[in-house]
């Protein structure tokens, strides 16, 4: 696919060079449809993001088929996938039984999936907060142990369904908790897309206030009021060169209803690609996958930019 009209590129000061995206589209993405998509399709899907040069792909989760019945292929997703060189693919591990069957496939980065609030906690795991981040520490050690990669996943950071705005400290204390058990890598989600700039700041130097560093942050928005891509470039200036995406828009999150879609990545793509910041990622490729995906699941993409690119082929 030749994609013309490229943005010009015109970088802005005190941002960086590169920014390496995390693509969700594969588990994130998929988790919520109603209609099950077939396992080649899947495997098809993260070969594609992988040769649009993205690097680390989420490839599915090893919940129970009960709670994410989309998910239930993981064990045999993942083999078809595991050799693409070059390409990171982390898994989502619930408890002890969901690292088990990651560590049988041989998968190397790990996350688990915390809330910033009580409400949340209890829609998602059934647990308390403190609960559901016992039920962590000995999967994050155990993966250590192994040598494994863990990323942390914390919803709700800036607002939930039921309990309105989170405050920043309550955030805080679950980020430094994960961190403290052993996760390498912290990914702030936004859930329901409430949240603006000077939030997102106001987060970000907190966590460096109680010694977390920027360096370990990525951010994770949804596009529920259209501040996605606002909020991502407040947390590129203030230094984080991570950023969760999902390929066409897809996805939201089965457990919180006001929930809309991630922030797509070609969307991403196009701000960083005139920002002059560096993804490693062929927009036009990637255009091409969503676009495949999107006829896959009958019905158009919602990323602006796939619409605008693949308008500009026809």
């Amino acid at each position: 696919m030749t994609v013309e009209g490229l943005p010009m590129a015109v970088p802005a000061a005190n941002l960086p060079a590169r920014v390496r995206i995390h693509e969700v589209g594969a588990r994130d993405g998929l988790q919520n449809e109603k209609s099950t998509v077939p396992t080649e399709v899947k495997a098809e899907f993260v070969r594609r993001l992988a040769q649009a040069g993205l690097t680390t792909i989420e490839a599915t989760s090893f919940v129970h088929p009960k709670w994410v019945p989309q998910l239930a292929d993981a064990e045999q997703l993942f083999p078809l996938v595991a050799g693409l060189e070059g390409v990171h693919l982390p898994v989502l591990v619930p408890n002890d039984r969901g690292l088990d069957r990651a560590l049988a496939l041989g998968a190397r980065r790990v996350a688990v999936f915390a809330s910033a609030t009580e409400s949340f906690a209890k829609a998602n795991l059934n647990r308390t907060l403190d609960e559901s981040l016992a039920v962590f520490e000995p999967v994050v050690r155990r993966a250590k142990d192994e040598g494994l990669h863990v990323r942390g996943y914390v919803s709700m950071c800036f607002g939930d369904p039921w309990e309105g705005p989170v405050p920043v400290h309550q955030v805080v204390r679950v980020c430094r908790a994960l961190r403290d058990i052993g996760c390498d890598e912290l990914s702030l989600g936004d859930t329901i897309g409430v949240a603006t700039p000077g939030h997102v700041l106001e987060l970000l130097s907190a966590l460096n206030e109680e010694g977390v560093p920027t360096n370990v942050l990525g951010v994770h928005f949804h596009d529920t009021y259209g501040q996605a891509l606002a909020n991502t470039y407040a947390a590129l200036q203030h230094g984080v060169t991570t950023v969760d995406a999902s390929a066409g828009g897809l996805g939201g999150c089965p457990y919180a209803k006001s929930a809309t879609g991630n922030l797509a990545t070609e969307d991403l793509v196009w701000m960083l690609q005139g920002l002059g910041i560096d993804t490693g990622v062929d927009l036009g490729r990637l255009v091409a996958t969503s676009a495949w995906m999107a006829e896959r699941l009958g019905r158009p993409s919602p990323s602006r930019t796939v619409r605008a690119l693949s308008h500009k082929e026809q």
